[in-house]
């Protein structure tokens, strides 16, 4: 059984006696409710005594800008959870897709947690993400790009991000991911000890099914993908960090 309250933009799940803490950014535009969206996987990680936050938010050209907002609205559910448990938990970051982009430009630079989970990073440019945009940029004649672009994000994430302790989660069967690029980007860093993981899976695999998708599957089907979000929640729940 566990406590449901919001925060700010901040989705708060907690169980009694919490042995960890998830920060949740989930991909763009399936988390305007990221605890119906990442059910499945917010309830495998409560279900093991994780506190869970996840943020919902309506993605915009400024990255940075909404990195900053989340990392705050974080900080703050963070600190009431604490109050609430007399104690500082363990503290893992989760992103799935942009959701991992926005954690890596948390203004903190990944110091005040014990790792980051990159699932399926995506940091396509802004044409290739919006396909209309590019038909509407070369109409009207303008150039508009997400901020950070791609390869400042790259370079920031060379630079300035802090965290040593990354684990890159990337499905076989994902045309969007790029864990590969990011990886490259955490290893020319001293110190660093990210990792990654090749699963089975696409791109959608953390999102919970939908009643439609449900309705198309079959209970075989359905089986299979509990299964691969029951195996990530497995590998987050026991990362040694």
């Amino acid at each position: 059984m566990s406590t449901f309250r919001r925060i700010s933009d901040v989705s708060c799940q907690w169980p009694s006696r919490p042995i960890g803490l998830i920060e949740l950014i989930g991909g763009s535009y399936i988390s305007i409710k990221p605890e119906v969206t990442y059910k499945r996987l917010i309830s495998g990680f409560l279900k093991r005594n994780f506190a869970v936050h996840s943020w919902a938010y309506i993605p915009n050209f400024d990255h940075q800008l909404q990195a900053n907002y989340a990392w705050k609205q974080f900080r703050q559910s963070r600190k009431i959870l604490q109050k609430r448990v007399g104690l500082k938990p363990k503290s893992i970051r989760l992103g799935h897709s942009l959701g991992c982009k926005l954690h890596l430009l948390a203004p903190d630079g990944g110091r005040d947690c014990d790792g980051l989970v990159a699932i399926s990073f995506n940091n396509f440019k802004a044409d290739k993400s919006i396909p209309l945009l590019r038909k509407m940029s070369q109409k009207l004649n303008f150039q508009t790009e997400f901020s950070p672009s791609p390869s400042e994000t790259l370079i920031l994430v060379k630079d300035h991000y802090e965290q040593i302790n990354n684990l890159l989660i990337k499905f076989k069967t994902d045309n969007l991911d790029q864990n590969d690029l990011l990886l490259k980007s955490l290893k020319e860093r001293p110190s660093d000890k990210s990792k990654i993981m090749l699963l089975d899976g696409n791109h959608l695999t953390p999102v919970s099914l939908g009643i439609r998708e449900k309705l198309l599957k079959s209970d075989f089907q359905s089986y299979l993908k509990y299964e691969k979000i029951n195996l990530i929640v497995d590998l987050v729940s026991h990362w040694k960090i």
